[in-house]
């Protein structure tokens, strides 16, 4: 009987989100030569910025992301450390989508990758509701943003929730910092909902071929 393989996500995760490829690059290599830690992902994202995502055990991931933010601490668009990161993330993380059929949509939008990865972690873990998507970086500017489904009051609690445990950060070299803008939208109209669940590029939903910055 095969051996299941470990979740590469468990139990905890960092991420580092720099403005420059070569930082990004030299910043990687000092979080996996300082602990033991799984680099999940390392790569670009538009418009030219550089994210290492990592894993592994509580204390090497934290000790790695130490590493990280002193190599690029010069050129850092922002940083988080989820020592018990939400099955729900993970999935979203991977790129799973879920259907919302609940009462309300609950929408986070930030200026960063790890903002909208630290908001969809503190949403779930603080209220009953289900995330339905991450969208990170590509197509949104270097932006991301986030989809609660649930009851008015849960989503109103996870974005609140969210919204908080993000506003008390400053990204470093994001004008404005990482102040979300955030929605709660109750009985989402069926055509919308139907847009939601498709491609989310509107171009693309048009036919119209080329990327997006």
């Amino acid at each position: 009987m095969p051996v299941p393989t470990p979740d590469p996500f468990q139990p905890a995760l960092a991420l580092v989100e720099l403005a420059s490829i070569a930082v990004g690059i030299e910043t990687g290599d000092a979080m996996v030569k300082r602990a033991p830690v799984e680099v999940v992902r390392a790569g670009t994202i538009q418009p030219g910025k550089y994210l290492v995502l990592v894993t592994g055990a509580v204390g090497d991931v934290e000790e790695a992301l130490r590493a990280g933010l002193e190599v690029g601490e010069s050129c850092l668009v922002d940083s988080i450390f989820l020592p018990n990161v939400h099955d729900q993330v993970v999935a979203a993380l991977r790129g799973e989508r879920r259907a919302g059929r609940s009462e309300a949509l609950g929408v986070v939008e930030t200026a960063t990758v790890a903002a909208t990865i630290e908001a969809a972690d503190a949403g779930v873990k603080g209220a009953a509701v289900q995330l339905l998507e991450l969208r990170l970086g590509d197509g949104l500017g270097g932006k991301g943003y986030l989809l609660f489904d649930g009851s008015v009051a849960d989503v109103e609690a996870a974005v609140a929730i969210a919204v908080e445990r993000i506003s008390d950060g400053s990204a470093g070299s994001v004008p404005g910092g990482r102040s979300p803008i955030a929605r709660v939208i109750p009985q989402l109209h069926r055509q919308m909902r139907a847009e939601l669940e498709a491609a989310p590029r509107f171009a693309s939903r048009l036919g119209i071929g080329g990327g997006e910055a």
